[in-house]
């Protein structure tokens, strides 16, 4: 009898009161929580074209290692219709995209997109170099919150100043997510220089120990890439063109301008003989006749 009288009491001192709703998990934790709140709720999904190469496959896994607030998704097979990625994005639950798209198994162009309502923005990837090609000596927690670095002259104009926006929200990892550790060990660093952005990732170390500061020196991480903006758009992959980059000359012209170069080389050369044999025959003296004598 006892017993049963203890189980009951100590029943009606778990239930709350009649008319009070139960307090939920997160108010019973109380201010345990209020460093890991969740508000900034950025979801970016990285993935790519069909056709993508090896390596940039790889330079797309450091970056998914990279943003742990990331999402996955299949190979992308609608070449023209990129407007279906906002149905992919919706269908995923993110509202940020970073979207590989290769051409000719040579080039590729990365896409960055707000969703639904945009902008975005179309970059080609230049001097790309993976984590596994650059064996560098700096490392960072998987998963940690990096701190972002902007060139000064991101200030300097409203496109720039836009970028600097949009790569704050897709690549900065937003405080309180799932996956997400709360330690800050590493740095996202943006620099501006001949029209494209140079991106360098830093491991955040303290060399000295008598030093005062919590922060002495940067050791390289990597990736290392360079992406040159080729436009602007108001919408999610589609929409009127903001801002297009008067500087920006695609690889094909790059690529023709090599091989027209090559083919004057060998016209000249082609021409050069042409003229010596001319002058040859033009100049010709006829065999010496003292020649045979001896």
């Amino acid at each position: 009898g006892e017993m049963a009288g203890e189980k009951a009491s100590k029943k009606k001192a778990g239930k709350p009161p009649k008319g009070k709703k139960r307090p939920s998990k997160a108010e019973r934790q109380g201010d345990r929580r209020d460093l890991r709140k969740y508000v900034n709720k950025q979801r970016t999904l990285v993935f790519a074209s069909r056709g993508i190469t090896h390596r940039d496959r790889h330079f797309m896994g450091d970056l998914r290692d990279l943003l742990p607030h990331s999402k996955k998704d299949v190979k992308f097979d609608a070449k023209s219709k990129l407007y279906i990625i906002n149905d992919v994005m919706e269908m995923k639950n993110c509202n940020n995209c970073i979207f590989f798209e290769a051409r000719k198994g040579k080039d590729l162009y990365m896409w960055m997109s707000r969703a639904p309502g945009g902008p975005s923005v179309k970059f080609l990837v230049e001097n790309l170099h993976t984590m596994s090609e650059m064996k560098l000596t700096g490392n960072c927690l998987k998963g940690s919150r990096p701190i972002l670095f902007f060139d000064s002259a991101f200030d300097e104009s409203p496109n720039y100043r836009l970028l600097k926006e949009l790569l704050t929200q897709i690549l900065g990892s937003p405080k309180g997510h799932p996956k997400v550790k709360p330690f800050v060990d590493h740095q996202f660093s943006f620099f501006l220089a001949d029209n494209r952005i140079w991106f360098r990732n830093y491991q955040l170390v303290k060399s000295d120990p008598n030093s005062k500061e919590a922060v002495d020196t940067l050791v390289e991480i990597g990736p290392r890439f360079c992406l040159n903006p080729i436009r602007i758009l108001a919408g999610s992959f589609g929409g009127n063109v903001l801002w297009s980059n008067p500087d920006y000359v695609s690889p094909n012209r790059t690529r023709a301008a090599m091989k027209k170069n090559k083919q004057n080389v060998v016209r000249a050369r082609r021409d050069q003989l042409k003229k010596r044999n001319k002058h040859k025959q033009r100049n010709f003296v006829g065999e010496d006749e003292l020649d045979v004598v001896f």
